[in-house]
């Protein structure tokens, strides 16, 4: 069964073993998604996985057959930039780089659980519906992507631009 890797079906890895970030920047040259730790710790590898954040080098590439998997190539192209994109830029949300695929994959990922109202670990009501992008929230949900270059006060301003309040 194949994958669908930004709107085109591949056919998944022979070899089982083949993590989704290895399948995605070496067998489909989509090297958005960064090898940062490699152990699931520094988030830089995030993709979505139909609409899902996960962490591709925890994942096969066989557990995404019949799924969709969207990367930061699939997400903005340049001059059509994602308005997640754009305001990263806007707010000087990056330094080197390394992070920003990952971090706006994440963000994407994240605004998509508030509008399923799944609560993070600060969520204080945990029986609405709506869950408000409080900046602790934000934070809260974001902790999972390190920046080495701690350009998050950018990040955070382009987050909440374009998810804050009513966006969510």
């Amino acid at each position: 069964m194949p994958i669908t890797v930004n709107g085109r079906a591949v056919s998944p890895p022979a070899d089982a073993r083949v993590s989704l970030l290895d399948f995605l920047r070496e067998d489909l040259g989509q090297s958005g998604a960064k090898k940062g730790c490699n152990q699931g710790a520094c988030g830089a590898c995030t993709v979505l996985l139909d609409g899902e954040r996960i962490l591709a080098c925890l994942t096969l590439a066989v557990q995404c057959e019949g799924r969709h998997v969207t990367t930061i190539e699939g997400i903005g192209q340049p001059g059509a930039l994602h308005p997640l994109q754009q305001a990263f830029v806007d707010h000087d949300g990056f330094q080197c780089g390394y992070c920003t695929p990952g971090q706006i994959c994440s963000a994407i990922g994240m605004a998509a659980e508030l509008r399923r109202g799944v609560p993070s670990h600060v969520t204080g009501d945990l029986v609405t519906d709506v869950i408000a992008l409080s900046d602790d929230e934000l934070r809260e949900r974001m902790s999972g992507n390190l920046c080495r270059c701690g350009a998050y006060n950018g990040m955070v301003a382009a987050i909440e631009e374009i998810f804050g309040e009513a966006k969510a």
